[in-house]
């Protein structure tokens, strides 16, 4: 037996965030220093560490701007931050967009930008095309939110009712070179789906927008559909980005063999099942119980004591029971927590890279064979709860929720089963 089997869970988590380190991961990519001067731009939930980090690895001046989100943020001397609503956006964000955009004009080919791109960022920069107004952008944020829709989906739409994601923050910096570092939360790690790529184009069209909004039913006005049916994307050879260049320089696939090899110096076996896990969070977590359910009574599977591990982005579709408290990792450890009741020697952990998960101030949560009686004790109903979308009451009941503080950081979902 693990005779602490919550400090392992958290000391995998922990390697899997210093994987993930942003000084580390900027340094290693720095680009050469310009003939003209240096722009930084950072947008997103890791915007002020990031920025916080290129200043400390950067030799030389700069003029930098940040939007990060509302809460603390990390100290910069030449980075003004800029704070923002996330997940929903407000007038706060609004202003920082435009600032953002009015940062990178007027320069010259042989000035620099430097784009600092994390998780987050889509609803950090609301900029909603001319005649439309940030309820508009609302709007289509909260429909977004509560359609289930994947994160590249999601993002396929946001960035056709935007005047800055979907490259064209790059555009409006043109003829400057953009050099863009990316720490993704996106699964598969596509670099024009993290904050809707302000800097970094990508080959959808309007289309594939519409296609979205029709397949995933989304109730937009009849004027947002049509903006975004005459929305036109700078595409990827466009001029205007032929001397630009896009690293993703952290990533889930990153961290999560980082946090597998923590496993094997503990003694431990990891199994990663996968760094793209998308679907449903309480569907894909009674997945993630039943394979650790087989292993634990079978002895089937990797040579125990083991753990599974994975990463990606899970959605909640928020139906008609009503809107909880709670975050993605939370809905699907409290699926997971209902079908492991009473099962013995397995202990799971799923957070958020960030160390928010969803609207709280919790990174996630626990729980074990017990977690549901302690629900019940505590005068809850676990299936109940999970129905109202409101995993977070659940898990303060059982006190288990896992909370880390923000980590300065975003590569999307952490998740381990520790079995033995």
């Amino acid at each position: 037996m693990i005779e602490a089997p919550r400090a392992l869970l958290t000391t995998l988590f922990q390697a899997a965030v210093a994987a993930a380190d942003p000084y580390d991961a900027i340094r290693r990519h720095l680009p050469a220093r310009p003939k003209g001067r240096t722009v930084l731009v950072a947008a997103g939930k890791a915007a002020s560490q990031m920025a916080a980090a290129f200043e400390r690895a950067w030799d030389g001046p700069l003029s930098g701007l940040a939007v990060a989100r509302h809460g603390p943020v990390a100290a910069c001397r030449q980075t003004r931050i800029l704070q923002a609503a996330h997940p929903v956006p407000d007038r706060s964000g609004l202003l920082a967009a435009a600032a953002l955009m009015n940062h990178v004009q007027g320069l010259t080919e042989d000035d620099l930008v430097v784009a600092l791109i994390s998780g987050g960022g889509s609803a950090l920069l609301p900029a909603p095309p001319i005649g439309f107004t940030l309820a508009d952008e609302i709007a289509l944020n909260k429909a977004l939110l509560a359609s289930g829709a994947p994160i590249s989906a999601m993002n396929r739409v946001r960035k056709h009712f935007s005047r800055i994601k979907g490259g064209r923050l790059a555009a409006l910096a043109a003829p400057a070179r953009v050099v863009t570092l990316v720490v993704s939360d996106v699964p598969g790690d596509n670099p024009a789906f993290v904050a809707s790529g302000p800097t970094v184009p990508d080959e959808t069209t309007a289309r594939d927008a519409l296609d979205v909004i029709e397949a995933y039913r989304l109730p937009l006005s009849a004027a947002v559909i049509e903006a975004i049916r005459m929305a036109e994307a700078p595409k990827p050879n466009d001029a205007a980005f032929a001397r630009n260049r896009v690293e993703v320089i952290a990533s889930a696939r990153v961290s999560l063999s980082a946090a597998a090899h923590a496993a094997r110096r503990a003694g431990v076996t990891p199994l990663i099942l996968s760094d793209a896990i998308e679907g449903e969070a309480r569907e894909v977590g009674r997945v993630h119980a039943a394979l650790a359910r087989e292993f634990a009574e079978q002895g089937t599977g990797p040579a125990q004591p083991a753990v599974l591990l994975s990463g990606g982005e899970t959605t909640v579709t928020l139906g008609s029971d009503g809107e909880g408290r709670g975050g993605r990792n939370a809905e699907f450890l409290l699926a997971a927590a209902i079908d492991l009741d009473r099962v013995e020697r397995i202990v799971a952990l799923a957070a958020d890279t960030d160390g928010i998960d969803g609207s709280e101030t919790n990174a996630g949560a626990f729980c074990d064979g017990g977690t549901a009686g302690r629900i019940r004790a505590a005068g809850g109903d676990p299936s109940a709860l999970l129905s109202r979308h409101d995993a977070w009451s659940a898990f303060s009941l059982s006190q288990d929720l896992f909370v880390s503080g923000p980590t300065g950081t975003n590569v999307n979902d952490f998740r381990a089963f520790l079995i033995g």
